[in-house]
């Protein structure tokens, strides 16, 4: 049997002209944006955001999470956790909340709280199996990890850590402040940022039991005074880089993945060299092709933008107004194209356009106002 050429050219161009016809349903990133406010104020924001214009679009607003100051998502994308305090700071531990996902709604149910065993809890993270998540409290100064049930909800701490120590800043160093706990890319350490002894503390993870060892060495340290506050990895997993607060600064560290010990290479300012105002540094993030570097400066209320050498050292490209008072928080999104910026007493989120070539930032629109964003998570 023979089929005629034409025939089947026919019904291929029919075919192709059918498929294309079909509509894509590949969506937009959900985005979590906390409001740190305490009672009804507070809550967990909920928006869809257009990768094609740049744009926000409020979908969903979750009450009776208080103060939720930072937010993390397990690796399956069915579950948010974010700190929850009554009185954030106070006498009382505060907690981390567990959430379900629902769809891409921006629905969240709550599935149940535990301590965070410290007050001020700040940061948290989730290790690549989803089976641990850690929390930094900073006014304590301790760190904790709490192991994560199969329904996605918190069992009680599996490890605690109370830090001890201070450094040369009289005023922000008289005593521990744990600003930061992450997981590293291999899974094998975790690693926090102390603010007040300017230490950056080494664990050994086992995932299965949310179990922390301390590592050896313990720490390493940062810069005297510096007032390391958030430390990110970069894509390739070799280097590490952390915001300094205090001095406004960002440090750059070798990792040795076998032994997870950090090496300091490169410190590198955030500020332009004329400023003569006040400023504290807050986040950084790192584009996923590990071209681009961004640190927040709150004080300046700027946004500093770094290219990324092919040995890791950071240089200048620009600094730019983060478009509104104290940048707090970023995110960029998967696909690299856009950078987002929680003003937090600036009551907006901001949104920049990166430059795939020189890593510069272009505003889009006007920012989004939204009471006090202290975190922004993104659900690709």
């Amino acid at each position: 049997m023979t089929v005629d050429r034409r025939v089947l050219a026919f019904v291929l161009a029919a075919f192709v002209t059918i498929i294309a016809q079909i509509p894509t349903f590949a969506s937009d990133p959900l985005v979590f944006v906390t409001a740190f406010a305490p009672g009804e104020q507070g809550g967990i924001h909920a928006y869809e955001f257009d990768t094609k214009a740049g744009k926000l679009k409020p979908v969903r607003h979750t009450a009776g999470v208080e103060n939720p100051f930072f937010l993390a998502l397990s690796p399956n994308k069915k579950f948010l956790y974010s700190i929850h305090a009554k009185q954030f700071g106070g006498k009382e531990n505060e907690q981390v909340a567990a959430y379900e996902v629902i769809g891409r709604t921006g629905e969240l149910k709550l599935l149940n709280r535990q301590s965070a065993e410290g007050t001020a809890a700040c940061y948290l993270d989730v290790d690549k199996t989803g089976r641990a998540v850690l929390v930094a409290n900073y006014s304590s100064g301790s760190v904790a990890s709490l192991p994560v049930k199969v329904d996605g909800s918190l069992g009680e701490k599996a490890s605690f850590f109370q830090y001890k120590g201070s450094s040369v800043n009289p005023r922000r160093q008289k005593e521990p402040h744990a600003h930061c706990f992450v997981v590293s890319p291999d899974n094998r350490y975790a690693f926090a940022a102390d603010l007040g002894t300017d230490q950056i503390l080494s664990y050994k993870l086992d995932p299965a039991a949310a179990k922390l060892t301390p590592n050896d060495p313990p720490f390493v340290k940062a810069p005297a005074g510096a007032g390391p506050r958030h430390l990110t990895f970069h894509p390739n997993g070799k280097w590490v880089y952390v915001i300094n607060e205090l001095l406004n600064s960002v440090t750059a560290f070798d990792y040795d993945t076998a032994a997870g010990k950090l090496t300091e290479k490169q410190t590198i300012p955030t500020l332009p060299d004329d400023f003569k105002g006040t400023s504290y540094c807050a986040d950084l993030k790192i584009t996923p092709d590990g071209k681009f570097l961004y640190g927040t400066n709150r004080g300046h209320d700027s946004v500093a933008a770094y290219s990324i050498g092919d040995d890791g050292r950071l240089s200048l490209v620009a600094i730019e107004p983060s478009l509104g008072k104290g940048p707090q928080n970023l995110a960029i999104t998967p696909d690299g194209a856009w950078l987002l910026c929680a003003n937090m007493p600036g009551n907006n989120v901001a949104v920049f356009r990166i430059d795939a070539g020189t890593g510069r930032l272009k505003p889009t629109g006007e920012p989004v106002s939204q009471p006090s964003p202290s975190c922004i998570m993104l659900l690709p």
